[in-house]
């Protein structure tokens, strides 16, 4: 459920707002980023959350994991480093954690959805797939999404390193938190790179537009918002 304005625990001095965000953030809660829908201190300070993370329910269960009941925690639980079981980053912040299997999830892998719609082409979340990643190459790694006619696939993982390389300047602390133009350049060059392959192997200029497609629709569910409406903004940064 969304508020139009809430108070948070995080931030308890202001009223955070519900808005929009066309431009990339840095979420002050899971500390990963968000694009979208976006819970933003009325006094301009500068601090951001995603909606998964200014709402988050007290617990979960995720049909990957049957036997789990995921508990919402504000900070990693313990002393040694967690990494997500979903994208395999580094647990900084906001959290859901298992306490009987020790397994983490940041709150926006938590809440991926396990179908994306998208007109033609159809996405489906896995937590292990058998056919490499569009990215990477490889097999394994991390949950992926996968269309419907099996040709694409996407490790989440793989997405998130994508996000990282291009806004270094968010996580690595450089400048204003949120991204400068809301360019995103090292996914243009993923996308090319795609492209320019799949025309070497022939399959044509359909394939290369599904190809892009589906990475601007997971790279939105990723981002916390899998919406038609941020798939196209995706699209057009990474048409910039």
């Amino acid at each position: 459920m969304k508020y139009s304005e809430i108070l948070h625990f995080s931030h308890p001095n202001h009223v955070l707002k519900l808005g929009h965000a066309d431009a990339p953030f840095k979420c002050d809660g899971c500390k990963e980023a968000g694009i979208g829908a976006v819970y933003r201190c009325s006094r301009a300070c500068n601090f951001d959350l995603h909606a998964h993370c200014a709402v988050p329910s007290a617990s979960i269960a995720h049909p990957f994991y049957t036997k789990c009941s995921f508990e919402f925690l504000s900070r990693p639980p313990g002393t040694e480093a967690r990494n997500c079981n979903a994208c395999e980053r580094r647990v900084t912040g906001f959290s859901y954690h298992c306490r009987s299997c020790g397994f983490d999830l940041h709150p926006c892998c938590a809440k991926l959805p396990m179908a994306i719609d998208g007109g033609d082409l159809k996405l489906y979340l896995y937590g292990h797939v058998t056919a490499p990643c569009h990215k990477c190459g490889r097999l394994g790694r991390s949950w992926s999404y996968r269309s419907s006619c099996k040709k694409y696939n996407l490790h989440v993982a793989c997405v998130k390193e994508i996000l990282v390389d291009s806004w270094r300047e968010i996580y690595g602390g450089k400048g204003n938190k949120r991204s400068e133009g809301g360019r995103i350049p090292c996914l243009k060059a993923t996308l090319e790179t795609h492209v320019n392959h799949a025309k070497m192997k022939g399959k044509g200029e359909m394939c290369c537009q599904m190809a892009a497609l589906a990475l601007q629709f997971v790279v939105s569910a990723v981002l916390g918002d899998p919406t038609t409406l941020i798939a196209g903004i995706v699209g057009q940064l990474i048409s910039k």
